[in-house]
C-alpha cells in the first residue's frame, strides 16, 4: 500500500458525495494501490453511508474530536504514506498530486496558505484570529513553520509511528507538527490555495477551542525547551537567552581551536550542535537518533551509539570530542577506556564538563535551571572537579596539555593519549 488518505467527517454527505469521485480522479498515475479511510464522528446525515457506497473504507470514530478522528485514521492506515485532508473540499482534491510529489523533501509536507503562493479565501474574523495562532505558535516555540494550523499534511507513515499524541482538537495539528520537528523529521510547506467550504457549517472554532490551544502551546514550549527537542542544540547557539548564547558560542570557539588541523575527528555526544557542522572530516555520535536525523540534514554524517560501547573500531580517529557528556553518565572506567580505545596513539581527546570544584558552577546551574527548564543541567549526575577529572583521564593513560575555562564554571581540557 503506497497512500492512505485520511478524512474526518462530521455531517458532510453533500460534500463527500462530491469530494471522493474527484480525489479518485486527482490520485497521481505512478500510485497503484491507495485507500480512502473516512473516519466518520457518527453523523446524523447518512455521511457514513454514503462514503461506503463510493468505495471508500468507513470507520466509525470513537475517541472524541478532531484529534481522535485523526489517531483513528493514523491507527487504520496501511499505506507508507499518509494524506490528511477535510471533507469539506476547502482542501482542493487535485493538490494530492503536489503534496505527493514533495514527499522526498521532507517527511512532513504542509499545504500552507501562509507561504509565498499560498491563499486563504475566508471570513475576515477567522483569518485574523488564524493568522494570530500559526504567529503564536511559530514565534513562541521557535517553529520554523507559517502555517502550523493547516490540515492538509503528507505524512511518512514512519513518522507517526509511537508518536504520543494527547490533544483531541484542532489542536493536534499543532501538536503532531511540533512532535515530528522535536523528533528531527524534516517538514516543508508548499504553498496551496485554501477556498471556502462548499457546504454545510465549519466544525473547527478557534475561540472554543481557545483553552486546548493554550494547553497545547504550554506542553509544546516545555518540550522545545528540554534536551529532547533535536534541535536543542542548534538553537541555543542564538538563543534570546544571553548567558546560554554566550556558553555555547564560548564552547564552540574553544573545541575548534583545540581541534583544528587534528586529522580525523569522532564527536561523542555531538547531540545537535553546531560544533559538529564546523568541523572538517568529522563523524557524530549520539544515543538519541533524534539528534543524527536532525543533524543529517545538515549534510552532517552521524551514528547512533553510546560512549560506553562506541561502534567504532580501535585507533580509528585522530581526534575525540566528548564534549558536556560525562556529567550526565555514572562514574565509570569504560568511558575513559572507550575513548582511549578509538583514538590513535598520540591522539588528541578534547572532553568538556561543568567544574563542581567551586561556587561558579552550581551557581550558574540554579539559574539555568530557571530559565531553561528541562534543560541539560537537570541531567547531570556525576560531578567533577578539574582535579579528580585530570585523574581519572592520567589513570586512562591521558596527558593532560592545556585548560581552556567558560566562564570559569566549564573546563575543557585538551589531553594526548600516550
Amino acid at each position: 500500500m503506497q497512500l492512505s488518505i485520511v478524512i474526518p467527517t462530521l455531517n458532510e454527505r453533500e460534500n463527500i458525495i462530491r469530494l471522493l469521485p474527484l480525489l479518485r480522479e486527482a490520485i497521481p498515475p505512478d500510485i497503484s494501490a491507495y485507500e480512502i479511510i473516512v473516519v466518520d464522528g457518527h453523523s446524523k446525515d447518512g455521511s457514513a453511508q454514503a462514503a461506503a457506497q463510493l468505495g471508500a473504507r468507513v470507520i466509525l470514530q470513537s475517541l472524541p474530536g478532531y484529534g481522535g478522528a485523526l489517531q483513528e485514521g493514523f491507527r487504520h492506515a496501511r499505506g507508507a504514506y499518509i494524506i490528511t485532508l477535510d471533507a469539506d473540499l476547502s482542501h482542493p482534491p487535485d493538490f494530492v498530486t503536489a503534496l505527493w510529489q514533495s514527499r522526498g523533501q521532507g517527511e512532513l509536507v504542509v499545504a500552507s496558505r501562509y507561504v509565498p503562493g499560498g491563499k486563504a479565501e475566508m471570513p475576515v474574523m477567522r483569518w485574523i484570529l488564524s493568522r494570530i495562532l500559526n504567529i503564536t505558535f511559530s514565534r513562541a516555540i521557535s517553529v520554523p513553520v507559517r502555517d502550523v494550523s493547516s490540515g492538509f499534511r503528507l505524512y511518512k507513515a514512519t513518522l507517526l509511528q509511537d508518536m504520543p499524541i494527547q490533544s483531541l482538537h484542532f489542536d493536534v495539528l499543532e501538536e503532531i507538527l511540533i512532535r515530528a520537528l522535536d523528533a528531527g523529521w524534516r517538514v516543508i510547506e508548499v504553498p496551496f490555495h485554501y477556498k471556502p467550504r462548499a457546504s454545510g457549517k465549519s466544525h473547527a472554532k478557534l475561540l472554543k477551542f481557545g483553552w486546548a490551544y493554550l494547553k497545547t502551546l504550554l506542553r509544546m514550549w516545555q518540550l522545545r525547551n528540554s534536551v529532547d527537542s533535536a534541535d536543542y542544540d542548534y538553537r541555543a547557539y542564538d538563543s534570546i537567552i544571553p548567558l546560554q548564547r554566550y556558553w555555547q558560542r564560548t564552547r564552540h570557539r574553544i573545541i575548534l581551536d583545540f581541534a583544528r588541523g587534528a586529522g580525523r575527528i569522532l564527536d561523542v555526544g555531538c547531540g545537535s550542535s553546531r560544533i559538529l557542522l564546523d568541523l572538517d572530516n568529522a563523524v557524530g555520535l549520539d544515543i538519541r537518533i533524534s539528534k543524527i536525523r536532525y543533524m543529517r540534514r545538515h549534510q552532517a554524517y552521524g551514528l547512533v551509539g553510546s560512549v560506553m560501547a562506541l561502534p567504532i573500531a580501535d585507533q580509528s580517529f585522530d581526534c575525540v570530542i566528548c564534549s558536556e557528556v560525562i556529567e550526565h553518565l555514572p562514574a565509570a572506567s569504560a568511558i575513559f577506556q572507550e575513548l582511549a580505545r578509538v583514538l590513535k596513539p598520540q591522539g588528541r581527546l578534547i572532553i568538556g564538563t561543568p567544574n563542581y570544584g567551586n561556587i561558579i558552577w552550581p551557581t550558574v546551574e540554579f539559574f539555568y535551571g530557571l530559565f531553561a527548564p528541562g534543560g541539560y543541567a537537570d541531567e547531570h549526575i556525576t560531578h567533577y572537579t578539574q582535579r579528580s577529572l585530570e585523574e581519572v583521564l592520567r589513570q586512562h593513560g591521558f596527558e593532560c596539555q592545556e585548560v581552556r575555562w567558560v566562564a570559569r564554571a566549564e573546563m575543557i581540557m585538551c589531553c594526548v593519549k600516550r
